[in-house]
């Protein structure tokens, strides 16, 4: 039988007021455990991600540092791949690259980038992915699709990882999740986007995540095995009684006519319980849903610090 893999948390900001809590953020995360410090790509949020992530590797030593997700339709690939490979380089090797197609409607109605369907927007975000990895590689790439076209591109500078930073892809759909599971170091077990650019909280039901691994290990074929699954956490709560938690989850996010108590319970985008019956949620997640990487909000971070220490030195 496979080696579990070991767990990782990371923490996911939305950014700060100014350049000193920005690094306090960075600094917390680090001295508390965690594996990872991300933020994401939105026109709506307070900072631009590059350099948000570059100052936060500036403010940490060893803790790593990425994007949760870049949003292709707001970069060209070839511009994009060159901003990863620098981040990459001036960390020392410590960027995790996390790109997606992009989603919320706001960001496009707001900056008047054109919002395609989705169907175009994964053609695109295909054809990006290639590209990214051309640009990184040794010798010169050129590329012809639909989207894109590149002609005898020598990417620089080439990235301290090699053949590159670790690469997550995220979905929440059957073909975005295939995509990850053929392109991306770390896939990213999603909510469901809908058609006006939200999420479809069904989709967060176990039976709805047995679903999704199945896709990935679908098309992950062989290299399943060497894949590292995450996903985002928004449910977090250190409380004695688990059911009213969740309970009031349920009723709090509108999720009635969607999900039982029982089954957020048994969501892996859950942690909510006593800090042992967290543990216990963690192995379970790790067992049904083979994800091993927990993301939580900034707002999360020392809710669950005490349970890293004891966590990890299990492995």
């Amino acid at each position: 039988m496979p080696t579990q893999r070991p767990f990782r948390f990371g923490v996911l900001s939305h950014g700060a007021a100014s350049r000193d809590e920005w690094y306090s953020q960075a600094r917390k995360a680090e001295h508390l455990g965690y594996a990872t410090f991300l933020i994401d790509d939105h026109v709506t949020r307070a900072f631009a991600p590059v350099a948000a992530i570059v100052a936060a590797a500036a403010a940490t030593t060893t803790l790593r540092v990425g994007s949760y997700v870049f949003a292709n339709d707001f970069r060209h690939p070839v511009m994009l791949a060159k901003e990863a490979a620098t981040i990459d380089l001036l960390s020392n090797g410590r960027f995790e690259f996390g790109i997606g197609t992009g989603y919320d409607h706001a960001d496009y109605a707001r900056s008047g980038i054109p919002l395609e369907s989705p169907g175009v927007r994964v053609s695109r975000f295909a054809e990006a992915v290639r590209i990214i990895k051309g640009a990184f590689a040794d010798a010169p790439f050129s590329f012809t699709g639909k989207h894109y076209q590149v002609q005898d591109l020598q990417g620089m500078p080439k990235p301290f990882q090699r053949p590159h930073p670790p690469l997550l892809i995220g979905g929440g759909g059957r073909r975005m999740l295939s995509i990850a599971a053929q392109e991306a170091d770390i896939v990213g077990i999603n909510a469901k986007t809908t058609a006006t650019g939200g999420f479809d909280l069904s989709s967060l039901t176990p039976e709805a995540t047995d679903q999704k691994v199945a896709w990935v290990q679908a098309a992950a074929g062989a290299r399943f095995a060497a894949l590292e699954l995450s996903v985002l956490v928004p449910f977090v709560r250190i409380t004695d009684n688990r059911r009213e938690a969740a309970e009031r989850y349920v009723q709090d996010w509108g999720m009635a006519d969607h999900m039982q108590p029982e089954q957020l319970l048994d969501s892996p985008h859950t942690l909510i319980g006593s800090m042992d019956e967290i543990i216990e949620s963690l192995h379970a997640h790790r067992e049904r849903y083979k994800c091993s990487y927990f993301v939580v909000s900034d707002d999360s971070i020392k809710l669950l610090a005490p349970l890293v220490p004891r966590v990890l030195p299990t492995q």
